[in-house]
């Protein structure tokens, strides 16, 4: 495997830890009914108390906490040249994508409102789908 997809795997799981941390962050505060430190405005406590904060009794901050998980796992064994990992990797990271397509619309068009760290979770899936986009099988760096 050539050594500049072992670098992006590299920074792939090193942005899932990232995640991995603010989503268990946000999951510690649903479980334990503690506002987020937020700075200024009641915005980010709004939005992670709203009704779409949860499936049920799950918060999706737990959703978040198994997929960083999982981008972290995948990206880390393919780092280590697995193959199976490198097939499983795009969907996970599809996947989260595409939930967080929908949150922002949550946040944006139905809350009005803003989390800060459901932002900076959102700009890490945004990184992450890109690194991913440019380490597939079609793309141009991967066939050189």
């Amino acid at each position: 495997m050539p050594r500049a997809l072992v670098i992006v795997y590299s920074i792939v799981a090193v942005l899932a830890l990232i995640g991995l941390a603010d989503a268990l962050y946000l999951t510690v505060l649903h479980l334990t009914g503690q506002s987020a430190a937020c700075g200024d405005g009641a915005e980010c406590s709004q939005v992670l108390s709203s009704s779409y904060s949860h499936f049920g009794p799950l918060p999706v901050a737990g959703l978040g906490l198994l997929g960083y998980f999982t981008v972290f796992s995948l990206a880390t064994f393919a780092a280590f040249g697995w193959v199976k990992p490198r097939r499983f990797l795009p969907i996970m990271v599809g996947l989260m994508f595409l939930g967080t397509l929908w949150f922002l619309y949550v946040q944006a068009f139905i809350l009005h409102q803003y989390c800060r760290f459901c932002l900076g979770s959102a700009a890490i899936t945004f990184l992450l789908a890109a690194l991913v986009v440019a380490t597939s099988p079609g793309s141009a760096r991967t066939r050189a």
